[in-house]
């Protein structure tokens, strides 16, 4: 990831909630969020942020297994991907629907599927600084995420 737009030092995982529930208060649907980290870091809390922005009542928990799973809001679907056991088979899995639906995509570990990407997206990199603290860097890939970071980093 080239050097990150914004960055936000998180003192808790509620306070990597709450900043993920600030962003979902801009998004309007359509777009791609692509989360890395390393195991712990705070990807899923992340997620789960998002998903209270958004309305969802469910519990959104880390799809590892499912590899997507969908959640319904008040307003907005999010789809919680989780790439990290992907193989050559992601042709065949129908993610353009999600890159391109009415939703919201977050995928963990996209570097799986790099080339398959849209270049406009997202991308948010969770560093663990200690037990509690989190770096969360920003970089926003094309004038529509852009946009959405300086509305989100002013609040």
């Amino acid at each position: 990831m080239d050097n990150p737009q914004f960055k936000y030092i998180s003192e808790s995982p509620e306070d990597t909630a709450r900043l993920a529930e600030q962003l979902a208060q801009e998004l309007k649907g359509g777009e791609v969020i692509t989360l890395t980290g390393d195991l712990g870091a705070g990807k899923t809390r992340f997620t789960q942020g998002l998903a209270v922005g958004l309305g969802i009542k469910k519990q959104v928990n880390s799809p590892t297994f499912t590899l997507i799973k969908e959640y319904h809001g008040e307003s907005l679907a999010l789809y919680h991907m989780d790439v990290y056991r992907i193989e050559d088979e992601f042709e065949e899995l129908g993610f353009d629907e999600y890159f391109y639906g009415d939703g919201v995509a977050v995928i963990e570990w996209p570097q799986q599927i790099e080339a398959q990407l849209p270049q406009q997206r997202l991308e948010i990199n969770i560093l663990k600084i200690s037990d509690n603290q989190r770096e969360v860097q920003f970089h926003a890939k094309g004038s529509l995420y852009e946009q959405l970071l300086t509305k989100v980093m002013k609040k």
